[in-house]
């Protein structure tokens, strides 16, 4: 049989039209494979913070972040309070800083921006689909081109499973009743930029490997899960854990290290390896420990372990009160790839010493892209989605992934490159394993820290501002007088009841979204994703190098007292000075 070149050519164009109508993956305008411009985007901005007023007086947010730091973190940094020790990459006078949304004046788009309209917005989910699909994922089977780093036609990173559909033990469970394995726990935020008032609820859940969750023969079961998430939470904050009465006969563990196996009601924190003390896990992981597949050292997680991070806008409740909103601004992931001992974590931390001081220009390097995540010298992989221009969410850039490793990557202030699992909740009746959303701030005290002090206080009191910048007016209004001096009514309040330092008016908290939505709209985060009302006066757009920020001497920032929920907060107020330090 004859085929006419005329049928053929006809049918190719058929082809070719059915091609050009089938829809194209959805990129979001978003390029992954676009270069790094930002050599040091993992230094955040809040680190060119101008930290001296033009009287003098000095402000110290830093602490929080560079201090002592507690074995195995073996980057104590309290030197970083005293200066602005930037690589200088470029042949000018002064190191400049690219975070340029500080300086954007946002009120403009604010004031366009109708209430309602950014209330119909955040409360709109942009994870789940109507189909109860994650919609990223979707994105994500459907490889755009411009997402596919390696060019395999695959992703290759993080694909979101969460559901982020808890139940009243903190467990993500699917349409089915099925957990992915996921939990949520509560936990207080970092001092500064974390904390709601300052634009983003935020919440953290956990999960472990398989072999975590199952007993000795293989079969899952929640009760080994749970016994194995309370010895690392032990592990990690080196502390005694509190759980439900359980039987350890049928684990085969004194977890209470009585000398007997009968019921225990806690954990015990009780490892010491040079003196023949150590800790084991339960069920399967144990085996793997056994192993040396599997391994356990105090201030560190188990290889495998994985944490999900959402940010979210802020809402406004019915009564009034602030709550985190449906709709995400960002979703970040982390997973420990490999295990790292004491010897090799200080010999890391070793040589980026020597690295520093011999190279003092030479930016942080980074291994990894776009796809399949950033590491970290600890060990860990991180990888994050965020807003498209059209509010979906969307895989992070090398350079917006970037931000968020140099944090995780080397201060002194997390536990195994982690900030929220030793700042967890330990009291009640679900042991602090529920979603931040559940419940309020109203009546959780001001946490003592191991040298008596209470937390946040403290923090106020040494920085006389709620935030990094000193841009929260509200915050300031609410616990210092015109004259600087503390208001004691609110520090009064601030012991017993968190909620009057952590939530935003509701006025605030409109204008911080809308402030932030223009920033979405802009796809500008490599200029910084801060929600700012108006345009930062106490940022440095440009600093010299080495320069000294007028803090003489470091602040310390000690861990929080195992004990303070159960404590209560004492009057040390007049413990702490009034006002901010002097020169």
């Amino acid at each position: 049989m004859r085929i006419s070149f005329h049928a053929v050519f006809l049918a190719l164009v058929s082809v070719a039209s059915l091609a050009a109508c089938k829809p194209r993956p959805d990129d979001g305008g978003v390029d992954l494979r676009r270069p790094v411009k930002n050599d040091i985007a993992n230094i955040p901005p809040q680190c060119f913070t101008r930290t001296r007023d033009a009287d003098g007086s000095v402000h110290n947010p830093c602490y929080v972040c560079h201090a002592e730091a507690d074995e195995p973190n073996y980057r104590s940094q309290p030197e970083n309070q005293l200066s602005y020790a930037f690589p200088m990459l470029r042949a000018a006078a002064k190191v400049r800083n690219d975070w340029k949304n500080l300086f954007v004046d946002r009120r403009p788009a604010i004031d366009a921006t109708a209430d309602h309209d950014v209330l119909a917005y955040v409360r709109t989910d942009n994870y789940r689909r109507d189909d109860g699909g994650v919609d990223v994922a979707g994105r994500l089977a459907e490889l755009p081109r411009a997402w596919d780093v390696n060019g395999n036609g695959r992703w290759d990173g993080y694909t979101p499973d969460a559901t982020f559909r808890f139940d009243g033990r903190g467990y993500d469970r699917r349409a089915d009743g099925s957990t992915t394995a996921w939990r949520a726990f509560a936990y207080l935020p970092f001092p500064g930029a974390f904390m709601p008032t300052n634009g983003s609820f935020d919440d953290v859940l956990i999960r472990l490997p398989p072999a975590f969750r199952e007993r000795s023969d293989g079969h899952e079961d929640i009760a080994v899960y749970e016994i194995n998430l309370a010895i690392v939470e032990a592990l990690v904050r080196r502390r005694n854990v509190a759980i439900e009465p359980v039987d350890e006969r049928t684990l085969g563990a004194d977890l209470d290290a009585d000398g007997k196996l009968d019921t225990a009601s806690r954990v015990v924190y009780d490892w010491a390896p040079l003196e023949k003390r150590e800790m084991h896990y339960v069920g399967r992981a144990r085996a793997e420990q056994d192993a040396g597949r599997v391994h356990v050292a105090a201030g560190l997680f188990p290889e495998g372990t994985e944490f999900l991070h959402s940010v979210r806008y802020l809402d406004i409740a019915a009564d009034g009160s602030i709550t985190p909103a449906a709709r995400m601004k960002e979703l970040r992931y982390a997973r420990k790839l490999r295990w790292q001992s004491y010897s090799d974590l200080r010999q890391t931390a070793l040589i980026e010493g020597k690295e520093a001081a011999l190279s003092p220009d030479r930016p942080e390097q980074y291994f990894g892209d776009a796809e399949r995540g950033i590491t970290s010298k600890l060990g860990w992989v991180y990888q994050g989605f965020i807003e498209d221009r059209h509010g979906r969410l969307r895989p992070q850039t090398r350079e917006e992934s970037q931000f968020c490793v140099g944090c995780h990557g080397g201060l002194s202030a997390t536990d195994d490159g982690i900030f929220s699992f030793s700042r967890k909740l330990g009291a009640g009746a679900t042991y602090g394993w529920y979603h931040w959303g559940d419940h309020a701030f109203h009546g959780l005290p001001d946490p003592l820290r191991i040298d008596g002090k209470p937390e946040f206080a403290s923090y106020l009191l040494d920085n006389h501002a709620g935030d990094e910048y000193r841009a929260n007016d509200e915050v300031r209004a609410r616990f210092f007088a015109t004259d600087g001096q503390p208001r004691a009514a609110a520090f009064a309040q601030l012991k017993t009841d968190l909620s009057i330092l952590m939530l935003p008016s509701a006025a605030r908290a409109l204008a911080l979204d809308k402030a932030y939505l223009a920033i979405v709209r802009e796809q500008s985060f490599v200029r910084g994703r801060d929600a700012v009302l108006s345009p930062a006066e106490n940022v440095w757009p440009a600093i010299e190098q080495d320069t000294a920020t007028g803090i003489v001497i470091p602040l310390p920032a000690p861990r929080l007292a195992s004990d303070w929920q159960s404590k209560g907060i004492p009057a040390v107020l007049g413990d702490l000075p009034h006002g901010p330090a002097s020169p």
